[in-house]
Parts: structure tokens; C-alpha cells; sequence
């Protein structure tokens, strides 16, 4: 999650919202990211969309069974599809986010019946730490 972290600060520090993610399998690292809609002009641009393009391309399949996603923010509902859709095992998140998350909030996407995978879920680990990375980031711009 240090990381992830991380990750997330360099985000903030381009202008983008603090969010940094990490695969891993096995104790290595094989992608991560950190938010960049606004620097790549793409809306998909998220931590964990990012990370997992990344890691799909260095073990060159679009499946990551066995897997771990270590991401600063709850996963909205883009990035807890792309999460189903490439088998992560794992996903640790470390703050909450109860308006546009959708693991723990929202709509609890891997709760559905139309979910064909569900990962493993570990939530608060470094929630303070990526919280207060948000509450800094957004206090600036208002």
C-alpha cells in the first residue's frame, strides 16, 4: 500500500486526483498506476485501469488470476468491472468512498448476481493516509 500511496501523491501533484493502485502476484510488482484522465484525456484513465493494462501487458494475458490489486481509493463502478474482468484475486483499498465507490458502497457491483467473479475484499488498510491525501487535494481547489 506504501506504494500505492506513493502513487497517489504524484497524481496530486499533477493535478489529478490522488489515487495510486499496484498489481502484484507472488511479492512482485507487474503494473501500477496513478490517476491521469485529465494528462491523458481519457476517462478511463483510473489508478486501477492503468495498473491493470500495465500488468496485462508484462505477463501478456488479460487474465490476472492470482493476482492483487492494492488501490488508495475505493474502485468506482468502471474499476470494479475491470477488476471482475481480470480475475484479480485480491483487492486491498485503503479509504472509503461512499459517493462514487462501488465495492462497499454504491452498487456493490461484486454483490450482484450478474457478477462472475468476485475477489477477495480488504478494506482500511492506510485509509487514513489516502484519505487525508483527499481531503488536502480537494480543500486546495475550493
Amino acid at each position: 500500500m506504501q506504494r500505492a500511496l506513493a502513487l497517489a501523491r504524484e497524481a496530486a501533484q499533477a493535478g489529478e486526483v490522488p489515487v495510486g493502485a499496484v498489481v502484484m502476484r507472488g511479492g512482485q510488482v507487474l503494473g501500477e498506476g496513478h490517476n491521469a484522465p485529465r494528462a491523458l484525456a481519457d476517462p478511463t484513465a483510473h489508478a486501477e485501469v492503468l495498473a491493470l493494462r500495465r500488468a496485462a501487458a508484462a505477463i501478456g494475458s488479460e487474465r490476472l488470476e492470482g493476482c492483487e490489486l492494492w488501490v488508495t481509493l475505493e474502485p468506482c463502478a468502471m474499476c470494479a468491472g475491470a477488476i471482475v474482468h481480470a480475475r484479480i484475486a485480491r483487492l486491498y483499498y485503503a479509504a472509503a468512498d461512499p459517493k462514487g465507490g462501488a465495492v462497499e458502497h454504491g452498487a456493490r457491483l461484486f454483490q450482484q448476481p450478474q457478477c462472475h467473479h468476485r475477489p477477495e475484499v480488504y478494506a482500511g488498510l492506510g485509509a487514513s493516509a489516502a484519505a487525508a491525501l483527499l481531503r488536502t487535494f480537494f480543500a486546495e481547489r475550493r
